[in-house]
This record gives structure tokens, sequence and C-alpha cells, in this order.
């Protein structure tokens, strides 16, 4: 009897501290977007939403953003351990920050395209990049757009301009008044905001960066040198759980979008689902994208965008793109095979 109550005692120990292997085996991540949550948003809350971060054992967290700068700083204080930011604010911090301890590095490649652009009323006479030259251009001072300018500026032969510097909600309004001439901003934010304050997109002339001679890349992931050191599994683990997520919220963008009312409950879907499949379409599975691979960069394309950001940024230091890239944690090719089959 003694030996039978021994036993049982014995295996609920086994299966206590078995269960208390299981719950310390699972990694708290805590994930900074670069925005709030709207449409591409869904890249990380269709994962998180069906329980493919649980099931690799990753207890993650996602937090929206106040802009690139601000979410790589974060990561890089150990505020948060992974975060999503645009790939010129990472270097941009590499180089003006040599001396810190603690520099994101970037581990998949999201946006293949910077969604950064231009865009101006067709009233307004401006139908190419020469036709900026002496104009007053309108973004907060932090908008990517604005900050890669010169690069566009250069590219493109413009003369001289004028900023106005405003919060964010300003922006759209102030080109919709006539305030200013353009505006910088991603397309797939401006657009739709543009819409939403009563300018039909017919009437919108815009100029991507893309297309016009700036091959900058986009957002992208990072982590924090702390996590990589400690627990390198644990971002592979997320990036195929990302990848999975991914794959299924970019081939049902509209059913993906829907999970932005469980953060945001005053969000517009429509208006989400719509912005979701532009960012799909002209920086997510962009031609380049297709070309390069999901996830994936370049590395002379990522040298020319380190040169380029040096320059148009004034950096301390030059960047050097050796530092600010990690690929090592990404998955398959099989796993990386995330993007919708092209636009006929």
């Amino acid at each position: 009897m003694h030996k039978r109550v021994f036993l049982h005692a014995m295996g609920a120990v086994a299966l206590a501290t078995t269960s208390a292997v299981q719950a310390q085996a699972v990694t708290p991540i805590k994930f900074q977007l670069d925005w709030r949550f709207e449409g591409p948003a869904a890249l990380f809350l269709v994962p998180a939403a069906k329980g493919y971060f649980k099931d690799a054992k990753l207890d993650v967290t996602i937090d929206a953003g106040t802009g690139s700068g601000a979410a790589v700083q974060r990561v890089a204080s150990g505020t948060y351990d992974m975060g999503f930011a645009d790939m010129a604010a990472l270097m941009e911090f590499h180089a003006n920050n040599p001396d810190a301890p603690n520099k994101p590095v970037g581990v998949m490649m999201v946006y293949n395209n910077t969604p950064a652009a231009v865009m101006a009323l067709k009233k307004s006479g401006i139908k190419s990049p020469a036709d900026l030259t002496g104009k007053k251009l309108g973004a907060p001072v932090f908008d990517a757009g604005r900050r890669g300018f010169p690069i566009f500026q250069k590219a493109n032969a413009i003369q001289n301009v004028t900023w106005v510097s405003m919060d964010p909600p300003l922006r759209e309004t102030m080109l919709a008044r006539g305030e200013v001439d353009a505006i910088t901003g991603f397309t797939f934010t401006s657009l739709l905001n543009l819409e939403a304050r009563g300018v039909k997109l017919e009437d919108v002339v815009t100029l991507p960066y893309p297309q016009y001679g700036v091959k900058l890349y986009g957002n992208v992931i990072i982590a924090s040198p702390k996590l990589i050191r400690e627990n390198p599994q644990a971002i592979k683990a997320f990036l195929a759980a990302f990848a999975k997520g991914a794959k299924e919220a970019m081939a049902n963008p509209d059913a993906a979008a829907e999970t932005i009312k469980a953060r945001d409950g005053i969000a517009n879907i429509d208006m989400e689902k719509r912005r979701f499949r532009m960012a799909i379409n002209d920086v997510i599975a962009s031609p380049d994208a297709r070309a390069e691979g999901f996830g994936q960069v370049v590395p002379a394309r990522l040298s020319l965008m380190a040169s380029q950001v040096s320059d148009a940024f004034n950096t301390k230091t030059r960047v050097n793109a050796d530092t600010v890239w990690n690929g090592s944690f990404l998955p398959s090719k099989a796993e990386l095979n995330v993007l919708p089959p092209a636009r006929k």
C-alpha cells in the first residue's frame, strides 16, 4: 500500500516537473510594429490569431508603433525583442550610434521595395519628378519618404524644394487644401487617407520611388543582438511561424484584415482590406521580391542602399551593409514560398 502511494506521489512529481519544464520552454517575445494596427499588420496578427507562434513555443506580444525610428530604438533599448522597421531607419541608427551595445539587425525582408512615394494633385501641374523643382513639399520630419527624398532628388535631378513639417494626421489634409504642392508618404497610407478626405484617386499623381530609380528596401523584421546571442532558435521559430501566417494572409487578404478589428475597434476594416491589398501588390509581392525571393536581400543592392543612406542622411559614420543584416535565421526556401500568384 505504502509502495503504491509512494509511486503515485512520484508520478505526480514527475508530471509536475514535466509541466514546469514545458512551461519554461515557452519563450516570450515582445514585438514592436512600425505603425498603428492597419492593413499590413495582418501579416503578424494572422499567425498570432491562428496560434502559429504558440505552436512554435513562443508567447508573442504585438504592440502598435509610432514610426520606424522609434521601433529600432525600442528594440535597441531592450524594451522589445523584435520589431518591424524601415531598413533605412535601421541603417541610420547603426551609423549614428557606432558604439551602441545593442544595435538591432534585420533578419527577414518583408517590403522588398520601399512604399515611399511623392503624391500631388493633378491640378498642381506636377506630372514627373522634374516638376517638383521649386515646389513646396509636406511631410512629418520622421517620414521615411522625406528622409529618403535626397536619394530620389539626386536620381531625378530635382533642384531645390521647400519643406513644410506637420503631424501625420495633417499631411493629406494640407495637400487636399492646397497648402502644399506635394507630400511624401507610403502609398498605401497616403492615397487612402486622401480618399478619406474627399480626394478622388484619379485626381492624384503618384511618383513611387522604386519606379524612378530609387530601389531602396523597405520594412524588415529586426531582432536584438541579445536575442540572437541567447536564443537564436526563438528567432528561427518566429520567422517560420510568421512566414506560414503571412502566406495565408496574402492568399486571403480580406479575411486577414479582419484581424485588425480585435486590436483597433474603430478601424475602417473595408479601408484596411484595401490598404493590405495595396501593400501586397506594391511592395511585398513586387517584381523585385519575386526575382530575389521573399525574405531575402541581394548583397549588392543592400550595399548600394547603405551608401545612399549614408549620403542622404549625412550619418556620423558610413553604413556598413554587413552589420545591418543577418539572413542565417531565415526558413527554408519552401517555407519562404509565400507570395501569391503574380497578377496577370
